[in-house]
């Protein structure tokens, strides 16, 4: 089986304008580690349609599993659920369960209020549209308040609300996804360089992909701060046996080059 990447878009003006700070990233990053995944990209987008589409068009033509948090709701700014039929080129259609679970959440609400629920009211008439979804499309269930995402060619639609949206990912990864779980081991060794600029390190992070196909040189350097001198950390990722003979590599090409070096803690998962 081909490994999977999976990305994350995030919808809303909210995040772009700092009146919110996004949480999902972070988050979904450890649901994906949790089940031994990864996250391969990640973009945000605000509350333009055409952006929105332009955007789910090309996540479409891609294989990749995308989770997109926000936007689809039933207010004038929600346009999440009408853009991704636009990008499939499918008309929007009201599913079955997703009315009748919308219809049980009405009535939920208007049994707490001490009222009897009029589903024929324009209030509750707009509502039904959180039930319109692109042709097609399977429902993601909401543990929260039965409101339904869905799920459409490999991209999974939830609200923005993190109480809502966290466990709907949960479920999606773990109904649709286990058969990937910790599939791969994944490896990166680090270490922390100091003395030394990155013009000099290239050539040996050059030689060391070269090397090692399949492997991945990453290089954070760092100004440092009060306590910790400027520094680089220098490490390499993929899988444990590229890894470990790409590493010490690394280790004798600095010790070649005369680098201060600190170890770094290794960090060794499942990840496809």
């Amino acid at each position: 089986m081909e490994s999977t990447a999976f990305g994350l878009v995030i919808v809303g003006d909210e995040i772009l304008s700092g009146k919110r700070s996004d949480k999902h990233l972070p988050k979904v990053i450890a649901l994906l580690r949790e089940r031994g995944l990864r996250l391969s990209w990640a973009e945000v987008v605000g509350d333009e349609p055409a952006r929105i589409t332009a955007l789910l068009k090309r996540t479409f033509a891609s294989r990749d599993v995308v989770f997109c948090c926000g936007g689809i709701g039933a207010t004038p700014d929600d346009h999440t659920r009408q853009c991704a039929a636009a990008a499939l080129g499918v008309p929007l259609a009201l599913h079955p369960q997703g009315r009748l679970l919308v219809e049980e959440r009405i009535r939920d609400t208007a049994r707490e209020a001490g009222v009897e629920a009029d589903l024929a009211a324009p209030d509750n008439l707009q509502r039904l549209k959180m039930a319109e979804f692109p042709a097609g499309a399977s429902l993601i269930p909401n543990p929260y308040n039965k409101i339904p995402g869905f799920s459409v060619a490999r991209h999974h639609f939830v609200p923005g609300f993190p109480v809502m949206a966290w466990p709907m990912i949960a479920w999606v990864l773990d109904t649709l996804y286990a058969d990937r779980f910790h599939r791969e081991a994944h490896a990166e060794r680090a270490v922390l360089v100091y003395g030394q600029a990155e013009s000099v390190l290239t050539p040996l992070m050059e030689a060391l992909e070269a090397r090692h196909p399949g492997v991945r040189v990453f290089s954070l350097p760092s100004v440092g701060d009060a306590v910790t001198r400027r520094h680089i950390e220098l490490g390499v990722k993929g899988a444990p046996a590229p890894v470990e003979a790409a590493y010490a590599d690394m280790r004798a090409g600095l010790e070649a080059l005369g680098a201060e070096v600190a170890p770094l803690r290794d960090v060794d998962s499942g990840a496809n």
